[in-house]
């Protein structure tokens, strides 16, 4: 379905390299994990991969076409700081219907209350903003779904919760999934087929997650840290 081929990145500022021919294929409804230390380019392979930075080198292709460059965008990105990806001027149920309308089941699968869709994003923690992200990044045409860092601002609770929602609710509409985390137990718990993000590319022979098909086992799958990001706005975004 997704084939990720020779992605190679640079900052313009300084010409430094981050991503050096990066390579993955990515099947209709799995799980890929993405791991590596801080600044190795996992966020930044995001951001390229859902249109938030350009694609300086390599190809993209979706079905075996590039990425299209208008309408939705079917790679939607949901990062660890959810605010971000807010307009802080509107309420967040403006924000959460941009670009479609969820239905009461979805909102509700999440742990949204009404009574946040009336409030701006500074008047909600981190993890109720989140919970709007990942509903917002739901948007029909999804192909798939880039969690970056995606439940460190909740508790082990609430993440075990979140991301057995999240897994019946891709299951269900045939969405992947790439999870970037620095932590290989939540990955396992995902059943993720997990890359290891090296010097620019991804390390050979990277292994296949050999974990339960459900993290509502045990609260071990809860992301230790977060990754070092840019701060860019991000999260069901539309071209």
């Amino acid at each position: 379905m997704l084939e990720v081929r020779d992605i190679t990145f640079r900052w313009q500022n300084n010409g430094a390299g981050v991503l050096n021919g990066a390579s993955f294929n990515l099947a209709e409804g799995e799980t890929v994990g993405i791991m590596g230390p801080s600044g190795c380019g996992k966020s930044t392979l995001a951001r390229i991969l859902t249109g938030h930075f350009p694609l300086q080198n390599g190809s993209i292709l979706l079905d075996g076409k590039p990425l299209p460059t208008q309408g939705v965008h079917p790679l939607q990105l949901v990062m660890q700081h959810a605010e971000l990806a807010l307009n802080p001027r509107w309420r967040v149920g403006q924000s959460l219907r941009e670009g479609w309308q969820p239905d009461d089941e979805t909102i509700a699968r999440f742990g949204i209350r009404p009574e946040w869709l009336e409030r701006y994003p500074h008047e909600l923690s981190g993890g109720e903003n989140q919970r709007i992200a990942i509903v917002r990044a739901l948007i029909p045409g999804i192909r798939v779904l880039v969690a970056d860092e995606l439940t460190t601002m909740h508790d082990p609770i609430t993440q075990v919760q979140i991301w057995r929602n999240l897994q019946a609710t891709l299951r269900e509409r045939k969405v992947a999934m790439i999870a970037i985390s620095h932590d290989e137990a939540l990955l396992k718990a995902l059943n993720a087929r997990v890359l290891r993000l090296h010097a620019g590319k991804f390390a050979a022979g990277a292994g296949a997650g050999a974990g339960a098909a459900d993290c509502a086992a045990t609260a071990s799958c809860c992301p230790s840290s977060a990754d070092k990001h840019p701060h860019q706005a991000t999260g069901g975004s539309a071209h």
